[in-house]
């Protein structure tokens, strides 16, 4: 544990940025999951539908720098290009 006061103030400000990065994180993490089972389950409409939630969740997570913009457009072309093998 920290002795010094500005490393005790910075282990605070750590804890309550990582609690508000988990939820912009997480809500990513979970449209993505949703999108995988249901292209998985071939089910098209409700696909697209949550591929456009993810990607909005990702561009969210992205603005608030909780991941990088390049990891972002890495997820969301790898969404886009599974959700396009459905109308084959």
């Amino acid at each position: 544990m920290a002795n010094i006061k500005s490393a005790i103030k910075r282990n605070k400000q750590n804890e309550k940025r990582r609690i508000s990065n988990r939820i912009y994180r997480g809500r990513a993490r979970t449209f993505i999951q949703r999108s995988r089972v249901l292209i998985l389950a071939e089910e098209k409409e409700q696909a697209e539908q949550t591929v456009k939630e993810a990607i909005r969740a990702l561009d969210i997570a992205a603005s608030k720098g909780v991941i990088h913009k390049n990891n972002a457009a890495r997820r969301k072309s790898r969404l886009m290009k599974s959700l396009a093998t459905l109308g084959k």
